[in-house]
């Protein structure tokens, strides 16, 4: 082909974050704000057979596979070791223009390097006419994260590939569960930003060094996300079920405090969402800026309100589908 387009949705962790790392089940969810990946096709240009440029993002760069360099032209490279990871993997070094569209901020707890992992990965298959296989393309997203990251859960590239609703047990099978979240829940984020090869990696020395303080925290979110699938793997949620997720994110928060993943402004928006009429918040993803979930059912805009006072928020679309060739 001489064009392809794919996207994938960005993702927010229920339970498990950080205790996935370590084997353990975790759940989360789609969320319909996408990564939007176009190849072309273009003649070889004597600097750089691939160009890259995102818009969205104010970045532009050349990529050279041979030698593996990044030539930045404008703006950061954090989301182009994704990308160049992706081609050594998937592309044949032929000439291509890759275009990328985001539609979430980066950096905030969305799973954005797993969501444009995933859409490269698809629409070069696409491009080069190779039969797009999910699960596939989980695995080797995946792998790209774990290259990039040093140590990266399975989780976010399954959830951005599947979409829907994810149990991921802990023999990495993922588990499609029933419930529909799409009116209940709000997310707020940081302008700071968590690093979350930086996290992991912080919460992992901790777990070295105290491991018998560490593995029962650890335990204890892997029963909480437990509790939480039998929750969630039906098709209507009630009042009582709903009551219980929200005091299993509270607990589940208490014990991300634990682990050393949460700052001041993280702290904020999970008191203030409470506040404002969740029934249940807590950090989302790996902590130390980033996001917060909150579930709030009736709740959500003024939960959405009272975040925006102080920080970004969002209300999150939950999203069916995972990866979509356009």
């Amino acid at each position: 082909m001489t064009q392809s387009t794919a996207s994938a949705p960005g993702k927010t962790i229920l339970f498990g974050e950080h205790a996935v790392v370590f084997g353990k089940p975790a759940i989360a969810a789609a969320v319909d704000r996408r990564a939007i990946v176009t190849v072309n096709s273009k003649k070889s240009n004597i600097n750089s057979n691939i160009t890259f440029q995102s818009r969205s993002l104010d970045l532009k760069a050349e990529l050279d596979l041979d030698k593996g360099h990044i030539k930045l032209i404008r703006g950061q490279s954090g989301i182009l070791n994704y990308v160049m990871e992706t081609l050594f993997k998937k592309h044949d070094g032929s000439p291509i223009d890759i275009q990328l569209e985001m539609k979430m901020p980066v950096g905030a707890g969305l799973g954005s390097s797993a969501a444009v992992t995933v859409a490269t990965i698809a629409a070069l298959d696409d491009f080069h006419n190779r039969k797009i296989e999910i699960s596939q393309i989980a695995k080797v997203a995946h792998k790209v994260e774990l290259t990039v990251q040093g140590a990266a859960s399975p989780l976010d590239t399954a959830v951005s590939a599947h979409g829907g609703l994810i149990f991921l047990s802990k023999n990495f099978e993922i588990v499609p569960l029933k419930s529909d979240l799409k009116d209940y829940i709000v997310i707020g984020y940081t302008s700071n930003r968590g690093n979350t090869g930086e996290m992991v990696a912080g919460v992992k020395k901790r777990r070295d060094l105290h491991p018998e303080i560490m593995d029962p925290i650890i335990n204890s979110v892997e029963n909480i996300t437990l509790k939480a699938k039998d929750m969630l793997d039906v098709e209507t949620l009630n009042t009582e079920k709903m009551e219980i997720l929200g005091e299993l994110m509270n607990i589940n928060q208490g014990l991300l405090d634990a682990m050393g993943v949460n700052i001041l402004e993280l702290s904020k928006m999970v008191y203030i969402a409470r506040d404002a009429g969740a029934i249940g918040s807590k950090i989302t993803g790996a902590g130390g800026g980033g996001s917060i979930i909150a579930l709030c059912p009736g709740k959500t805009k003024d939960v959405l309100n009272a975040l925006k006072i102080i920080e970004n928020a969002i209300q999150a679309d939950f999203s069916k589908k995972g990866i979509i060739i356009h």
